[in-house]
């Protein structure tokens, strides 16, 4: 992304940002509440149309496309709130991502069934939800519905995978579980991740680089280390006490 702004009534909420993202990179997207964070991945997923700027993927120029052209290119979101179908099985809502990615979603309702076939057994598996396949979604822990999120992100095969705090509401007894599995599915699957969260225990484990933010603005854009030592960020983020 390049310059990108996005203004509402005269107020500035995201501040001409500059970010390249390389291939196969973990970035963490961190910053104070009200910092911009969401704002931004709502430009770059396409909710929202910047004031100005540029938003490229893979070179391609997607600044004015809608999010599911953005999605057709291979960018992926979870948000905050649970996006699956509670009253579908497990397998059976992964096998709706991998129909929906080849065209067949509408004979998928016919013949959904709960294992899904091999493509599904093995998201599953990426995602350590094969022993719930056959369970209903609803039934999940929040734990396991944010690691079915991330499996139909993955049966749709994406090259970007942007993750809105994925630990908010998940028990303290599986953060570590789902902790490993984002790292697993990033290293695995060689895909890039953007990703929002305020577990800072979580981000300086996986995060290649840290993108902080304040006022709308890029505070930093380095290594976990020189991010966490920076003055200027110990004062914005983590408080003038840190």
């Amino acid at each position: 992304m390049e310059h990108l702004s996005w203004s509402v009534g005269g107020a500035v909420i995201v501040d001409d940002i500059t970010m390249d993202v390389g291939e196969g990179e973990f970035v963490a997207l961190i910053g104070p509440n009200g910092a911009g964070k969401t704002s931004l991945f709502n430009l770059v997923t396409g909710l929202t149309r910047p004031t100005s700027g540029t938003i490229r993927l893979a070179g391609t120029d997607i600044t004015r496309r809608a999010p599911h052209r953005r999605a057709r290119l291979g960018m992926g979101r979870t948000f905050q709130t649970s996006s699956v179908f509670a009253d579908l099985g497990v397998g059976a809502n992964v096998g709706l991502a991998v129909q929906a990615r080849t065209g067949e979603s509408r004979r998928f309702w016919r013949r959904a069934a709960p294992d899904g076939g091999p493509e599904v057994a093995a998201v599953l598996d990426l995602v350590r939800l094969s022993h719930r396949a056959g369970a209903l979604a609803g039934d999940l822990s929040h734990g396991d519905k944010r690691k079915l999120e991330l499996a139909l992100l993955l049966a749709r095969r994406p090259r970007l995978i942007l993750l809105d705090e994925p630990m908010a509401g998940v028990s303290a007894g599986e953060i570590g579980d789902l902790t490993t599995v984002i790292r697993d599915v990033h290293r695995e699957q060689g895909c890039t991740v953007l990703m929002v969260e305020h577990h800072m225990e979580v981000l300086l484990d996986m995060a290649d680089r840290l993108a902080v933010m304040h006022h709308g603005a890029l505070l930093a854009f380095t290594d976990p280390d020189s991010a966490m030592a920076d003055p200027e960020v110990q004062a914005a983020y983590l408080g003038d006490g840190a």
